[in-house]
């Protein structure tokens, strides 16, 4: 399954494009991509694809990366940017982020 079959392609592009040259604001971004109106189910969909080692887990390492799963021409997140995203989601503070967890931010 790709983003696209999740989301809309011009969501994901405008969305991207407004994070350029500006620090990224994950739950901004999910608004703007159409995240927030989907349903639990959708957003946990979503999730899957960005969990790219398929752990169940999204680490740090994954969440630099994590608007190239939205679109290759994503850009990579700053390390601020990482772990400011990492800190607001991981409720937990296992160090990383859950489906759960993933689920909550986008619907804050």
């Amino acid at each position: 399954m790709s983003m696209t079959d999740l989301l809309k392609a011009e969501e994901i592009k405008k969305a991207l494009e407004a994070f350029v040259g500006v620090t990224f604001d994950p739950k901004k971004f999910f608004e703007l991509v159409g995240m927030k109106a989907m349903s639990a189910e959708k957003v946990k969909k979503v999730f899957q694809v960005l969990d790219v080692d398929g752990s169940g887990f999204i680490e740090e390492e994954e969440l630099k990366f994590v608007l190239k799963g939205f679109s290759e021409e994503g850009r990579d997140l700053t390390d601020s940017e990482t772990t400011a995203f990492l800190k607001a989601a991981d409720k937990d503070g296992d160090g990383k982020i859950g489906i759960d967890e993933f689920e909550t931010m986008v619907h804050e």
